[in-house]
């Protein structure tokens, strides 16, 4: 029996110590960079300035939407501090050819943050684009989910699965802000052809 409870601990700690790991990587290595749609839309969380012309010169980012903006209370989503934001925009104005873009939204997008969003994503010469906020894993996601329905075609559905998987209590799960702001969203095509 002893020996299947020291079986059963170091299983445990493996799959902790994996999860842990995953979660360093992504965060604080990989910064949670993920590719959208290949050579066309990428989305992260920060990344250090220092290292953004790192991703750029690999993935021939042309621009960067950053969702982030400061002087608000909510420590957990939304930690921006203007100094990062000062930084990351001196940053890529020293990389050539590279757009910067600050659209900061809250969770959920109002209609001023998605109008900036498509003048820019409706431009062919700013892509490829990398979309941010500062995890990469909320805002950066809902506008990636926005553009696979207005660029790609996805349905709703198909563009919040795709996002992340859809976990009971998960940011876009139903009955949340984000998820039932997706299920619901109706792109433009969708609005003009309702128009009279």
């Amino acid at each position: 029996m002893k020996k299947n409870k020291k079986i059963i601990l170091v299983l445990v700690a493996v799959v902790v110590l994996f999860f842990v790991g995953k979660y360093v990587y992504d965060m604080h290595i990989n910064h949670n960079f993920e590719t959208i749609t290949e050579g066309k839309v990428y989305k992260s969380g920060v990344i250090p300035p220092d290292e953004i012309a790192d991703y750029v010169n690999k993935y021939h980012i042309k621009s960067i939407v950053d969702l982030r903006f400061p002087g608000t209370a909510d420590l957990v989503n939304n930690p921006e501090l203007p100094s990062e934001l000062v930084a990351e925009k001196e940053a890529v104005g020293k990389i050539p050819g590279v757009n910067y873009f600050n659209n900061g939204s809250d969770q959920v997008p109002n209609a001023q943050n998605l109008d900036r969003f498509f003048k820019i994503m409706d431009n062919p010469d700013n892509y490829p684009v990398l979309i941010h906020c500062y995890h990469g894993v909320g805002r950066a996601e809902m506008y990636s989910a926005l553009y696979r329905i207005e660029y790609e075609n996805f349905s709703n559905e198909d563009a919040r699965h795709a996002v992340r998987p859809i976990i009971k209590w998960g940011a876009f799960d139903d009955g949340t802000p984000k998820g039932e702001y997706l299920k619901a969203y109706q792109s433009r095509k969708q609005q003009s052809e309702q128009k009279p």
